[in-house]
């Protein structure tokens, strides 16, 4: 690879005013510190405080997550919590008064529960059930009492309680006997929507109702089927399913004849729709091409009202007041972290509430990801996107990772990621791979790698690679491999199947033996065990022969290339074990082997100064074994 003597400037912007005729150039590229990339702030939620002045949202700006107000008419915010452990995160003011409730787990284990904080700043946990998870599932119509899911009596099945509000005292509403996933209920309490997973792409769909104590199947085909929302009179219970096609649709379920009618449908998946509070909006979310597309439906003129628009940003989730006068929404893209605003509807006016990036990085030093397409091995097309750093062309050719989403059947999507921007950033060009198998592009495409991990899900990373290395800007003799969960098994597994495709890997909490994850699998995943199973083999069966097969660990006398090793002590979805084993048995080869453990973190890293730990060391690795040598960082002083 070409070196760089010096930092290229980025093409220089000219911005021509009409009347001004001045002209404005962009400030050369710098490079940033993983202190200074992670220094962007990350704010989530958004329920709005009952007299509509204050936002209740969740922000790391601590350096872990805590709950915060913000004011609607100047964006002043306010500490709730301060905790310097577990993250907390908001879950919702009450209907009529300033108390809140929260939501923590324990370091990342994701035994979840629900707690207090009243007007004093009093905390109080409502659900201390000792190894059991609480999930809040919403406010009861009357706004006396809440709702929320346990497993207490027994783990495997998650029971629904009510939660008075002034006593504090639950009262079991329905006692889940049969494994099902408790969607929806309906304002009069009449109906419980239901899910019994099929495989990992179907859902049998059914309503039970209270009065007759019957529970009634909804869809007729085996389908993936999602249950929505009830309409506000009880009539309807809205819901998504794919049934006869490649996408997901709504649908809406007449109660009372037992027929069902299509409402909206798109050339993509509808991942989610609900009514608001009043039921003067339905809110229905799309996934464009891995990215949110919002619609907000005026129930009472049939049409849907018009969205504020943004340029290099797009609404990526929406909330709304209890009395629907007043939105919030969130504006992002890949090359912005989101910023929330709100709208008042009546008057139209809108305000931007935060300014989340770093004020010391230059937005336009950020890389703008491009969606592109390529096809594999056996002529499928894969979606990925891409990311180009600045600094990369034909004279100065730059190494690359082609990058693996979690699942199996997640996607990568077109948000904000500050460890792929800090890669970027530091001249590694980024290929997130969509192999088949990925959800948002179709049924048969998500099902395309059932019973095939680690074959031609795999293929599909490599043919990435080649991509990759078709590419002018790309130094096609270094590129890379890196992810998490899936992702981090993905990584594994190229480096144990076909050891001589990429020249590292960067496996982030990543599964290396199937046979151990599948039979781990904690209790509350009860109800979807047996769909996970037929995905990707039962290890109590015949099956743990593939499995085994599949497994990284078994395999690791083929590994040959330097691997770096990320993973959390407390998390429950891939046991430390798992990177202990494939750490001990890779160091074996006299292969370079990193391992970074962090003894206070789950599925995921959440705590800011161990994500400065994790990226900093990941980007070391890369220089060390990718560039094959460590560029002087450049200073400001330098520019």
């Amino acid at each position: 690879m070409k070196r760089l003597s010096i930092f290229i400037c980025i093409v220089l912007l000219w911005s021509c005013k009409e009347e001004q005729k001045a002209t404005e150039t962009v400030e050369p590229l710098k490079t940033y510190t993983i202190a200074q990339m992670m220094d962007n702030e990350a704010v989530g939620g958004g329920s709005f405080s009952p007299d509509n002045s204050k936002l209740l949202v969740h922000s790391n700006r601590s350096g872990i997550y805590n709950a915060y107000t913000i004011a609607t008419a100047d964006g002043n915010m306010e500490p709730l919590t301060a905790s310097d452990s577990s993250s907390v995160f908001t879950t919702s003011y009450f209907p009529n008064d300033e108390r809140i409730l929260l939501s923590k787990d324990n370091n990342g284990d994701e035994i979840y529960q629900i707690y207090l904080r009243d007007t004093t700043g009093t905390i109080t946990n409502l659900t201390p059930y000792e190894g059991a998870r609480a999930n809040f599932y919403g406010w009861s119509k009357d706004e006396k009492s809440f709702y929320f899911g346990s497993n207490k009596r027994n783990p495997q099945y998650t029971d629904v309680y009510k939660m008075d509000i002034e006593t504090f005292t639950p009262s079991l509403i329905y006692q889940n006997d049969e494994g099902l996933d408790v969607g929806e209920i309906s304002d009069n309490e009449q109906y419980f929507a239901l899910i019994k997973p099929i495989n990992t792409n179907d859902s049998d769909l059914f309503l039970y109702s209270v009065a007759e104590g019957e529970m009634k199947k909804v869809n007729e085909t085996q389908s993936g089927n999602s249950p929505e929302d009830f309409s506000k009179d009880g009539k309807y219970l809205y819901y998504t399913t794919d049934d006869g096609g490649e996408f997901s649709y709504l649908k809406r379920y007449n109660i009372a004849d037992g027929t069902s009618e299509k409402v909206l449908e798109k050339d993509w998946d509808i991942m989610g729709s609900y009514f608001t509070r009043s039921g003067k909006y339905r809110v229905s979310y799309i996934n464009e091409d891995a990215k949110n597309v919002i619609e907000v439906f005026d129930t009472a003129s049939q049409q849907n009202i018009e969205l504020p628009q943004f340029d290099g940003g797009d609404i990526t989730s929406v909330g709304f007041s209890k009395d629907d006068s007043m939105m919030r929404f969130y504006v992002g893209g890949s090359n912005s972290p989101s910023n929330l605003h709100t709208f008042n509807l009546k008057t139209k006016e809108q305000n931007k509430l935060t300014d989340v990036l770093n004020e010391e990085i230059v937005p336009e030093h950020l890389v703008k990801a491009e969606v592109i397409r390529f096809n594999s091995f056996d002529g499928t097309e894969i979606p990925s996107i891409y990311y180009k750093p600045h600094q990369a062309s034909e004279e100065n050719p730059v190494p690359a990772l082609v990058w693996v989403h979690g699942g199996p059947g997640g996607q990568s999507r077109q948000n904000f990621s500050s460890l792929i921007q800090y890669m970027v950033n530091h001249g590694y060009a980024v290929l997130a791979v969509n192999n088949r198998g990925s959800s948002g592009y179709g049924k048969t495409f998500y099902q395309m790698d059932d019973l095939n991990h680690g074959d031609k899900d795999l293929k599909d990373c490599v043919e990435g690679k080649n991509w990759l290395a078709q590419q002018p800007e790309i130094d096609g003799e270094k590129i890379g491999i890196i992810g998490g969960s899936y992702g981090g098994y993905m990584t594994m597994a190229a480096l144990t199947f076909t050891p001589e495709e990429f020249d590292v890997g960067v496996n982030i909490f990543g599964v290396t033996n199937w046979i151990r994850t599948l039979k781990s699998i904690p209790p509350w995943w009860e109800s979807f065990k047996d769909a996970l199973y037929k995905e990707l083999g039962d290890p109590y069966s015949a099956d743990s022969v593939r499995l085994k097969q599949i497994s990284p660990l078994f395999h690791t006398s083929n590994v040959t290339k330097p691997l770096i090793v990320l993973q959390g002590a407390q998390d429950p979805r891939v046991l430390q074990v798992e990177s202990d084993e494939i750490v001990a048995s890779v160091r074996q080869n006299g292969v370079p082997v990193e391992y970074v453990l962090f003894e206070d973190e789950g599925h995921g890293f959440v705590k800011k100064e161990n994500q400065i730990t994790a990226y900093s060391k990941i980007l070391e690795f890369l220089d060390t074994h990718l560039k094959k040598e460590i560029e002087k960082p450049i200073e400001d002083s330098d520019i």
